[in-house]
């Protein structure tokens, strides 16, 4: 009897070790490679999490920042698997305020579907100023600003691949531009207070320095970081101990030494300087050059569009960074409560545009938990350009929201520099699934548009989204943000143009 306990034991002992082994080795699953057999309980977890919480804890809409809901579908795109729900919408509609519902049509466009689903952006990025290399993004939904050092290298690498697939842009974030941006993908380079990338030993703004870094990458575009989303108006630091060998290289800083982001440009010390700046970069470089900022007083972009009024100067593009944003750390006052949500800043921004006719000469980008179809098609109605998307990019990868970002001891290897961890996220594997994302993302947005009759999101204005109340009442996004007639929409010859290429697409 004895003996056949011990037989046992051996079994299981090995088969333990044979479980071990292959969970070490495989590449499809980070949470299990970096915590071999407990990580199988994640997703057994996951597997009967419906059926358990119909007893306990939370239901599939209460968790934040991203529901439950959110983050299936999320999952479910990005391993081509089924993201259709079942039974039903399990959401309090009329007792919902802030509930957007898209007005379809009773005679809906019909188009053919393709298997990339292509959404090219209704404007041309640096077209008004005649920039050298003007271009028309590809893709409305690209890859919002996250830095390497914030993200693992494997991280960035898989992003980069995957935005090439795709067609789409991936904004470096001010980390500065590395060689895991460089695996084909085009980029925007985003130039904040370190200058990164263009520094010189003192810190400030380097235009050779700026100028060879143009020459040894893929970048298609130049933003400019005013401020982000959850920490605004507040600069970093990166202690010495992080700065890696390549994070060093990729910011053009020492090692063994704190990395010092300031809180404000010293390149420029108001907006008109800052105009000034922007045209140098666009002149040396041939590249559409735009700023990214969230949203407090409204002074600076009174006066910035004030000074865009005569011609002479402007930016190509702007990027409205919603309070609601994430980072990989920032204190908790600036998280919740410093900067406007998306939806109110944007609004606000594009009226002053508007009022002077100034939003043809501008392409407007919005980010901010956009990486949803109903949430992008409200942007894309208010007078979004292009979206951006963050951690939801993140989830496509592997980011399970485990809200772990600020200890460097992120699970599944996204963000964090921890060697053992970043290896059991395969850049080849998780390239993949974000494309596949990216992809179901423009459907869902591109099948929502035929379902109101229109051929391109970008021709939706805000009198096609209803935004309920919670209270049995309902009122269009135009009323709500106080839009004018046709304001959300391109010119009307842009718009013939738009629908032309559409056509040619989707015919």
């Amino acid at each position: 009897m004895a003996f056949d306990i011990i037989s046992v034991m051996i079994v299981l002992g090995l088969l333990v070790v044979v479980l071990v082994i292959y969970d070490l080795c495989q590449k499809k699953h980070a949470i299990i490679r970096n915590f071999p057999i407990i990580g199988h309980l994640r997703y057994l977890l996951e597997k009967v999490g419906p059926e358990l919480r119909q007893y306990i804890v939370t239901s599939n809409n209460e968790e934040l920042p991203f529901s439950r809901d959110q983050r299936r579908w999320i999952y479910a795109t990005a391993k081509e698997e089924n993201e259709n729900f079942g039974f039903g919408s399990d959401n309090e509609m009329e007792r919902s305020s802030n509930y957007i519902i898209i007005k379809h049509s009773d005679f809906p466009h019909s188009g053919k579907s393709r298997n990339d689903w292509p959404i090219p952006c209704a404007k041309i990025l640096g077209g008004h100023r005649h920039r050298r290399h003007a271009f028309r993004p590809q893709s409305i939904v690209n890859v919002s600003g996250m830095s390497f050092g914030s993200l693992s290298g494997a991280a960035v690498t898989a992003l980069n691949r995957g935005s090439e697939m795709v067609g789409c842009l991936q904004s470096t974030g001010e980390g500065g531009v590395s060689i895991y941006h460089d695996e084909g993908g085009d980029l925007i380079w985003n130039i904040g207070s370190g200058y990164f990338g263009c520094r010189d030993e003192k810190g400030k703004f380097s235009l050779t320095l700026f100028k060879e870094t143009i020459e040894k990458f893929n970048i298609k575009a130049i933003e400019v970081k005013l401020s982000q989303g959850a920490k605004p108006g507040l600069g970093g630091v990166l202690p010495a101990k992080k700065v890696t060998r390549e994070i060093a290289q990729a910011r053009g800083i020492p090692m063994g030494q704190d990395c010092v982001s300031p809180s404000r440009h010293s390149a420029f010390r108001n907006v008109d300087e800052m105009l000034d700046f922007v045209e140098l970069l666009a002149e040396e470089s041939g590249l559409p050059v735009g700023i990214k900022s969230a949203v407090g007083e409204l002074k600076f972009w009174k006066t910035l569009a004030s000074l865009m009024e005569s011609g002479k100067r402007g930016v190509d593009f702007i990027v409205i960074d919603g309070g609601e944003g994430g980072t990989g750390a920032a204190p908790l006052v600036f998280a919740d409560h410093i900067a406007l949500p998306f939806k109110i800043a944007f609004s606000q921004v594009y009226a002053i545009f508007a009022k002077r006719k100034l939003v043809d000469r501008i392409v407007f980008v919005g980010s901010g938990k956009l990486g949803f179809s109903e949430s992008a098609i409200l942007a894309l109605a208010l007078g979004c350009d292009l979206v951006s998307v963050g951690r939801e990019a993140m989830m496509a990868v592997g980011c399970i929201q485990a809200q772990r970002c600020h200890t460097n001891r992120c699970p599944t290897g996204v963000a964090t520099q921890s060697k053992w961890l970043t290896r059991g996220l395969d850049p080849s594997l998780k390239s993949q699934r974000l494309a596949k994302y990216i992809i179901a993302l423009r459907k869902e947005i591109m099948r929502a548009t035929w379902a109101c009759g229109i051929d391109h999101p970008g021709l939706l204005g805000p009198e096609k989204i209803a935004i309920l109340d919670g209270h049995f009442g309902s009122r269009s996004a135009a009323e709500i943000f106080h839009y004018q007639k046709n304001w959300g929409l391109p010119e009307a010859q842009e718009r013939i143009k738009i629908r032309k290429m559409m056509k040619d697409l989707y015919s």
